[in-house]
């Protein structure tokens, strides 16, 4: 990350290398007039060096400008996107060598072409004002981008659950033994597990949990299932045992304070994943899934119950896992949440590897395809008398878009309550050549192949037995070809 010193240096320099510009100096010149050398003028302008005082004051005089006009942090109008881009916390914070980036790179990229690097951050800033762009919005899609440059899988965190396991003499056979985690907490880390303190906040919801640093207590709400709690105190232990000092203190979603925040509480999480679900177990479960000659849905509600996890947590993990041991790296991951019955669908979490798979979140505001399993299942769950509906459902599908690509999708969606909302979470994965030979029941008709897109309002497909809007973008671009061609054919008169 950008520190002060880089940032006060980089704009000490854009803003002498314009006024030399503005004045007509060429860098010789200046260099002349002021006592020092080009080579050391040209690393001042790249923001490599700051002047001591006498030199400053030596600019300043020949530049006809006053010494504090000239270490101002202010920048003229023409490069002010620059100097918000340099001075907020967005750049300041966010760790750009996690992604092989050298910050001293960027600066020298910024110095060396600031009116077209001006230009292009002026565009970044009005795209992100034009769609409402929240810097949680910006982290979360870094985020996104590292687990994919990753394929989703960590070494490092893999080896620190097996180092950890090892260390503490605890035995990992599923279902793992959630109380090895709670007696680690208060021996090693002097916790104290609170079961009935969240009762008195009703005002926080259906918060599953908040940890008061001060006090190392963890309060638990009350009726949380096995997996939740199992997942809840195997995130504590990762911010302990990695040493993930920055955290959030509660597990929901809450404003986001830097990027080190949002990636400490994802290697938490994929630690608290790791930990419940084996690597080596859950492999060799997955291999005799996909060995399964045909679709066999059981096998998957097996895994459920054999590892005592909840979907989400499970379709999560399986992500970890497929491109690393089963060469399956073009994937995507869904989870869709439906508040009730006539509220809108909501893309709440996703995960694309190799490229942007369809389909993906849009802020278009328009319907996502209700030929998804994703909403299918959801929207069938919600037509079952709640007396009956089980507590999750599983489906699969094959999907086939209009540019040809087709996925094999396997959803689990849970029903929805009169606190909690419907849920669906998706795998999706390409249907290619390596996944015929991995999945053999890939081509059981028993999978359902149904055509599908993006949204309704830019569908295609006639008759449609579930649109839930009029393919209003199609008929746009209809009449926009139409007024093309009809425009063209007055040119060519």
């Amino acid at each position: 990350m950008l520190s002060h010193g880089q940032v006060v240096r980089l704009i000490f320099g854009l803003k002498l290398r314009e006024l030399r510009q503005e004045r007509g100096f060429t860098p010789a010149e200046l260099a002349r007039a002021c006592d020092v050398s080009v080579s050391y003028l040209n690393e001042i302008e790249k923001g490599k060096k700051y002047p001591k005082a006498d030199k400053i004051l030596s600019l300043s005089k020949v530049l006809g400008v006053t010494y504090d006009q000239l270490t101002s942090l202010t920048l003229s109008r023409r490069l002010e996107p620059i100097s918000e881009l340099l001075q907020s916390d967005l750049l300041k914070e966010f760790p750009l060598d996690m992604f092989g980036l050298d910050p001293l790179r960027i600066v020298e990229l910024i110095a060396d072409a600031p009116a077209k690097m001006n230009a292009f951050i002026s565009t970044l800033f009005e795209i992100a004002r034009n769609y409402e762009m929240r810097q949680e919005n910006f982290f979360l899609a870094a985020l996104r981008s590292f687990q994919e440059m990753h394929d989703n899988y960590f070494e490092e965190l893999e080896q620190d659950v097996r180092t950890f396991l090892v260390e503490h003499k605890l035995q990992a056979a599923a279902p793992f033994d959630r109380t090895q985690l709670e007696r680690v907490l208060v021996q090693k880390y002097g916790y104290t597990i609170d079961r009935t303190g969240l009762d008195e906040y009703v005002h926080l919801g259906r918060l599953r949990s908040v940890f008061q640093p001060k006090q190392r207590r963890l309060l638990l709400r009350q009726g949380l299932s096995g997996a939740q709690e199992g997942f809840v105190l195997g995130r504590e232990v990762a911010f302990n045992y990695v040493g993930l000092k920055e955290r959030p203190y509660v597990n929901a979603s809450f404003p986001v304070r830097s990027f080190e925040e949002v990636l400490n509480n994802f290697k938490a999480s994929y630690f608290a994943g790791a930990l419940l679900m084996e690597e080596d177990a859950l492999v060799r479960d997955i291999t005799r899934f996909f060995n399964a000659k045909k679709w066999e849905p059981a096998l998957l509600l097996d895994l459920l119950t054999k590892y005592a996890v909840s979907p989400e947590m499970f379709m999560q993990r399986i992500t970890n896992l497929l491109p690393r041991h089963f060469g399956i790296q073009s994937l995507f991951f869904l989870r869709f949440d439906q508040a009730n019955s006539s509220a809108a669908y909501k893309l709440t979490k996703e995960l694309h590897l190799s490229r942007l798979h369809n389909p993906h979140g849009n802020e278009l505001h328009e319907h996502y395809c209700r030929r998804w399993i994703s909403l299918r299942l959801i929207a069938e769950l919600r037509q079952q008398p709640a007396s009956h509906a089980p507590n999750y459902t599983l489906g699969a599908q094959r999907s086939l878009y209009p540019n040809g690509d087709e996925y094999l999708c396997l959803t689990l969606a849970r029903a929805g309550s009169a606190t909690e909302p419907a849920v669906s979470v998706t795998v999706g994965l390409l249907c290619d050549d390596n996944l015929r030979q991995k999945v053999r029941f890939l081509d059981d008709p028993a999978i359902v192949l149904k055509e599908v897109n993006e949204t309704c309002e830019r569908c295609t497909i006639p008759n449609c037995e579930v649109r839930a809007a009029a393919p209003v973008e199609v008929e746009r671009r209809q009449r926009q070809q139409e007024l093309e061609a009809a425009v063209a054919a007055l040119v060519n008169q």
